[in-house]
C-alpha cells in the first residue's frame, strides 16, 4: 500500500509544497505530512509478550479565508487522498466562525538553531536485539533484590519520524528524529503486601540509555513502599523528588501559555513583571538544547525554535504564543506552537527546564530536618483549578525525621495553591536528575504543605 512506503523527507516536502501552490483567491493553506515507524516489545517470564510494530502517515490540512478556519486531515498520503484532505479543508471553512486575529505564521526572521537530530543509531537495532534487551530488564530487575517477586512491566520502545510543514505564507520546512526508550513495573512483595514501582529512559541512541538507573531506580521504589502507612495530617515542609518536579512544573507551564490565558484559565493572567516565585526559581522552555528529546528546530506552524524564559529570579517574563494567540494578545509568537499531523496547533513547552540550585543531594533532607519526601503524585491533571490554582493530588514517599529518610507513606493528599507553592519554595537541588522523559530537573524543597492522612 503506498501510505506504508517510507518516504524522505524531500518527498514530504515537495509533497506538502505541492498543496500549498493549489491555493485559491485569497485562501491561506497550511500543510503538515508525515510517515513514522515505531516498536514495542514487552517481555514477561523470561520470554516475549508481545512484539508490535507498524507505520504510519498523516496529512493535515488547514485552510483559512476571511477569518474562518476549515481543518481536515487523513491517515494516508495517496494521492486521491491528499486531494480529498484539501477539499474536505475547504469545506469546513464555511462552517467556520470569522475571527479577525485568524491567520497563518508568516516568516519572522528569526534563525532555526539548526540542531541536527537525525541520528540512525536507533534504525540499526534489529528486532532480536530489542527483544534481547526488554528480556534482560525484567531478569535484571528480578536479580536485584530478593523481595522482587515479579516484573509487571519490562519493555523496550522505539520510533523514527519524517515530517514537512509548508504554507502558502512561505514557510517551509522538514523534519526528521528517532528516540527509543526502557521502562520497568517490578513488584516487591513481604508477606501479603505487594508493592509497585517505576523507572524509565529515554534517548535518541539506544548506548545512551542508563539501563542500570532503570533497574536500580524502579526496584528502589518497589521495595522502599513495602510497609508504607497513611501519614498524620499535618503542615510541613516538602522535598519533592524529580519526576513530581516534572509534572508541577509541566502544569505550571500550561498556565503560562496564552491560550490558557485567553481563555481565562491562568491564574498568573496581567502578573507579566511581577514576582511570582521564590528569586530562586529560574524556568526557561529550551527546545534549542540537543540533549533533550524536546530539541527541535521548529515548531509546529514552521516557526523557529527558541529559548524562551518564562520565570527569571521569580519574576514571570512573559506567556508562550503561536501565531494565533500571539495576534489577539498584540504580541509576537514565540515559536510555541505545538501540534500532531493530524490536530490544530495549540500553545505549550517543548524542553522546559529549571535551573540547578546549590543544596548538595546529600544534604537536601538534612537541610529540611523533619518533613516528607514526595516521591509520586496522583490525579494532578484533574486535582489542578487552572483558575485558581488550588491544586489538592494524591502523594507518596517517605517521611523525613531528623534530616534522615525515614518510615514510607501512601494514600495521603497534598494541597496548596500554585501560587503559593512557587513563592515557598527555600531550596533548589544543585543537581539535575534524568527522566524517563529525556528532559531532567533538579529537586524541589517547600517551606510548608499541607499534608493530609489519618
Amino acid at each position: 500500500m503506498s501510505e506504508l512506503r517510507q518516504f524522505d523527507t524531500d518527498e514530504l516536502a515537495q509533497l506538502a509544497q505541492r498543496v500549498c501552490e493549489q491555493v485559491q483567491g485569497d485562501e491561506q493553506i497550511e500543510v503538515c505530512v508525515s510517515t513514522g515507524r515505531s516498536t514495542t516489545v514487552r517481555a514477561y517470564n523470561g520470554d516475549v509478550e508481545s512484539l508490535r510494530s507498524g507505520r504510519t502517515a498523516a496529512i493535515g490540512v488547514r485552510v483559512i479565508e476571511d477569518g474562518r478556519q476549515g481543518f481536515a486531515s487523513a491517515g494516508s498520503l495517496d494521492a486521491d487522498v491528499v486531494s480529498d484532505t484539501l477539499a474536505a479543508a475547504r469545506r469546513n471553512v464555511t462552517f467556520g466562525e470569522s475571527d479577525p486575529h485568524q491567520g497563518l505564521a508568516e516568516p519572522d526572521g528569526v534563525d532555526s538553531p539548526g540542531l541536527d537530530l537525525s541520528d540512525t543509531a536507533v534504525l540499526r537495532v534489529s528486532d532480536a536485539e530489542k527483544i534481547a534487551a526488554a528480556i534482560d530488564l525484567e531478569r535484571r530487575c528480578l536479580s536485584a533484590d530478593s523481595r522482587i517477586s515479579g516484573v509487571r512491566v519490562a519493555a523496550w520502545s522505539d520510533g523514527w519520524s519524517q515530517s514537512a510543514l509548508a504554507s502558502s505564507t512561505g514557510i517551509s520546512v522538514q523534519s526528521e528524529h528517532g528516540n527509543c526508550s526502557v521502562g520497568a513495573q517490578p513488584l516487591a512483595t513481604d508477606g501479603d503486601e505487594t508493592q509497585i514501582g517505576y523507572a524509565g529512559d529515554a534517548a535518541r541512541r539506544p548506548d545512551e540509555l542508563d539501563i542500570d538507573r532503570v533497574v536500580t531506580e524502579s526496584t528502589a521504589l518497589a521495595t522502599g513502599q513495602l510497609g508504607a502507612t497513611k501519614p498524620p495530617s499535618e503542615h510541613l515542609p516538602v522535598v519533592l523528588a524529580p519526576p513530581v518536579v516534572a509534572a508541577f512544573i509541566g502544569v505550571v507551564a500550561s498556565v503560562l501559555a496564552a491560550d490558557s490565558v485567553l481563555k481565562g484559565r491562568s491564574p498568573f493572567a496581567d502578573r507579566v513583571g511581577e514576582q511570582i516565585a521564590d528569586e530562586r526559581l529560574h524556568l526557561i522552555d529550551d527546545p534549542t538544547e540537543p540533549t533533550t528529546l524536546g530539541a527541535a528546530n521548529f515548531d509546529g506552524e514552521g516557526l523557529a525554535a527558541r529559548r524562551n524564559a518564562l520565570i527569571s529570579a521569580g519574576v514571570l517574563c512573559g506567556f508562550l504564543h503561536n501565531a494565533y494567540t500571539a495576534r489577539r494578545s498584540d504580541a509576537t509568537s514565540t515559536g510555541s506552537a505545538v501540534r500532531g499531523t493530524r490536530s490544530l496547533p495549540g500553545v505549550g513547552t517543548h524542553a522546559p527546564v529549571v535551573a540547578t540550585g546549590d543544596i548538595a543531594a546529600d544534604m537536601l533532607n538534612a537541610s529540611v530536618g523533619n518533613g516528607v519526601l514526595v516521591r509520586g503524585v496522583s490525579g494532578l491533571h484533574s486535582g489542578v483549578n487552572p483558575t485558581s490554582g488550588d491544586f489538592s493530588v494524591g502523594a507518596w514517599g517517605h517521611r523525613i525525621a531528623g534530616g534522615e529518610i525515614a518510615e514510607p507513606f501512601r494514600e495521603a493528599t497534598i494541597a496548596s495553591t500554585l501560587q503559593r507553592m512557587l513563592l515557598a519554595i527555600c531550596g533548589i537541588g544543585a543537581t539535575a536528575e534524568p527522566l524517563a522523559g529525556g528532559m531532567s530537573m533538579p529537586p524541589l524543597i517547600i517551606a510548608d504543605v499541607a499534608l493530609s492522612g489519618v
